[in-house]
């Protein structure tokens, strides 16, 4: 599991369409690791049931990684919702 770092630049100062574009790959990025820990707690869990793995504590790793990544991509879509919503309320 990589966390979610972004990088660090020089202060060059960048237009807001390229701050636009890095936020929504940093965003897509996330949500596809999401996708791929949800993947493969499901794999897990039926490994788990055809008798595959017998390792009970690896599929309830694997089950809290892939819900705390999900808990974790929805704070913070309700955290940038929010912020987006206290700018449009500005007044300018």
């Amino acid at each position: 599991m990589n966390p979610i770092q972004p990088k660090q630049e020089a202060s060059v100062s960048k237009s807001p369409a390229e701050v636009q574009a890095d936020f929504k790959k940093v965003f897509t990025e996330a949500i596809h690791r999401v996708n791929e820990a949800q993947h493969e707690s499901d794999q897990m869990t039926q490994k788990l049931v055809t008798g595959e793995v017998e390792n009970l504590h690896d599929v309830m790793i694997s089950a809290e990684k892939a819900s705390v990544l999900l808990q974790t991509t929805i704070e913070v879509r309700n955290k940038a919702l929010e912020a987006y919503q206290e700018m449009m309320r500005m007044q300018v």
